[in-house]
């Protein structure tokens, strides 16, 4: 796994790719049998989960070019080239958001899981705008919860990652980040202070308080689903 999603406190995206990765390690035993990795991108995750086929799906789209990565079915945004029930289980990692037509894909997601087959998926609850103009939706857990329900899935765990400590800190480092690196990355005794500054440091008086203050949970960075495809349902 590459250290962009492996993140140490020296990164901009910490708290949110620290999230995500403890949260995947923490569900991936639900997954088995023939996955797909709906929205794969580079497959970031693939190291962590061990399963007997991983099946890679992306579709090509303004906002996110594919050309180094590790796609194995191109979707076209309506069908997923394959038979009904082809997997045993799914994982999507930070797609929802930039899907308009929710529904319709949780419904192909339906179709192409097995019955009794686990889904993971994990979702932006606060971040900033990205791969623009492909960046559609912010869900709350109740949100999810409906739209997994009402298209024929039963909910097993539902879970955030981050709190209102590291949400504050991850968003002031993506300011500084976003506004004042690209100025300063060609300087290099000044990008060294820049990141010392404004990106290490923050996260490490965040990573701080946010164990020794009490977590607000009611502010967080992502939403972490685990559902099942129902049985004799039709979504």
């Amino acid at each position: 796994m590459s250290s962009e999603f492996r993140p140490s406190i020296f990164h901009p995206y910490f708290f949110i790719r620290k999230g995500l990765l403890n949260k995947i390690t923490q569900y991936r035993h639900l997954l088995h049998g023939k996955l797909l990795d709906f929205g794969c991108g580079s497959k970031p995750y693939r190291s962590l989960i061990n399963v007997n086929e991983y099946v890679g799906v992306d579709f090509v789209n303004e906002g996110h070019p594919h050309d180094n990565e590790q796609i194995d079915i191109f979707y076209d945004g309506k069908r997923i080239p394959v038979d009904d029930g082809t997997f045993d289980s799914a994982l999507s990692s930070e797609v929802f958001e930039h899907i308009f037509n929710l529904d319709e894909v949780l419904q192909e997601l339906y179709r192409v899981i097995k019955p009794g087959g686990t889904i993971l998926i994990t979702c932006p609850f606060v971040w900033k705008e990205h791969e623009l103009p492909n960046d559609y939706a912010r869900y709350t857990h109740c949100a999810l919860k409906h739209l997994f329900e009402k298209n024929g899935f039963s909910i097993k765990e539902m879970d955030k990652s981050g709190n209102f400590i590291e949400v504050l800190f991850q968003l002031q480092v993506l300011y500084f980040y976003d506004s004042w690196y690209p100025k300063v990355r060609k300087i290099p005794l000044v990008n060294l202070i820049f990141q010392l500054l404004f990106i290490t440091l923050p996260n490490i008086v965040g990573a701080l308080l946010s164990k020794l203050l009490p977590q607000k949970k009611s502010m967080y960075l992502n939403n972490i689903i685990v559902a099942e495809r129902c049985p004799g349902t039709n979504a």
